[in-house]
């Protein structure tokens, strides 16, 4: 992966926090590229990721697969229950740092998710926001965000580093209405 990533002509910026628990969520996620260059540059300072995958994705023949970059498998089927099943994945592990797009989906959306904030708020973790930005090919670690529970207030760092970013498709970037 993180031959790849250099090899490409991928570098970072910024740094992450010292914690060993975080999520980050990453934003502006327009392509299917941006999952590579979020495990290449996680992998560049060090460190390995998480994320959430529908438990179904960790059947054979791909679970050994998808386990072994980092997957978590959640059952979807019970929404309501999500938070509570990686706030437990927080609290099992010494070592846990999820990565989550909150857009939810690569298509054009102002209305992102919040999980990611619930998740954080719950665990007692910060949240780093991080993204790719294809013309300078960096991949960037941005603000980390201590959520307090006012999630407007605690949310306006995030956003404006989301703006200065250029993602692979920037006609599909949306931001929430109001930031």
């Amino acid at each position: 992966m993180l031959q790849w990533f250099y090899r490409s002509g991928w570098n970072i910026s910024g740094t992450l926090p010292p914690d060993r628990k975080f999520v980050i969520m990453g934003a502006s996620h327009t392509s299917n590229w941006d999952f590579l260059v979020f495990l290449g540059a996680v992998h560049a300072v060090g460190r390995q990721i998480r994320f959430i995958g529908k438990h179904s994705l960790f059947h054979w023949p791909m679970g050994g697969f998808m386990r072994a970059l980092g997957g978590v498998p959640v059952d979807r089927s019970a929404p309501q229950d999500l938070v509570s099943q990686i706030v437990d994945q927080f609290r099992a592990h010494e070592d846990f740092i999820l990565v989550i797009a909150p857009e939810g989906t690569r298509s054009l959306t102002t209305q992102w998710k919040s999980g990611f904030y619930q998740i954080a708020l719950k665990a007692g973790v910060p949240i780093v926001a991080a993204g790719p930005d294809y013309p300078t090919r960096r991949g960037v670690f941005g603000p980390a965000i201590r959520p307090t529970g006012n999630y407007e207030a605690d949310m306006k760092p995030a956003f404006a580093f989301f703006r200065t970013l250029t993602p692979r498709h920037p006609e599909r970037a949306g931001f929430p209405d109001g930031c």
